[in-house]
């Protein structure tokens, strides 16, 4: 398996029901909150992960992705490229799936060890646009 591989991609927007945001804004003119709304409206459940939130989208926050009492399909990075490799650290501890770092976000040591501990990769890539490509 590699990083953006794209039967991984088509996989994880296939097979993917919860999204756990991290970063996840309640502001709507944040890309996090926009782009989670358009995959909430193609039916994913979107949990938000943000400590400075109590619910986003009609979703309960929670602080950190160890919070979270669902079980997590994917875990959805909209944070800095430096907070990025701390994240997937707890991807990795909660056993999830697979972890998509934004556009933007871009963390090869991280992605490496997401990858080393078994999950799927796809790192600075927009969920929207690649939703989007693939017309769901």
């Amino acid at each position: 398996m590699r990083i953006n591989d794209p039967e991984a991609i088509e996989t994880i927007l296939r097979d993917s029901k919860t999204i756990a945001v991290v970063g996840l804004s309640s502001d709507a003119t944040r890309a996090s909150n926009s782009v989670s709304r358009y995959m909430q409206s193609h039916g994913y459940r979107i949990i938000p992960v943000n400590p400075h939130e109590t619910s986003v989208l009609g979703e309960k926050a929670y602080a950190q992705l160890e919070d979270v009492p669902d079980e997590i399909d994917l875990v959805d990075i909209f944070r800095r490229s430096a907070e990025a490799g701390r994240h997937v650290e707890e991807a990795i501890s909660i056993g999830a799936p697979a972890v998509w770092l934004q556009e933007g976000v871009i963390d090869e040591p991280a992605a490496r060890r997401a990858l080393e501990a078994g999950l799927s990769v796809v790192m600075d890539l927009c969920i929207l646009k690649e939703h989007m490509k693939r017309r769901r």
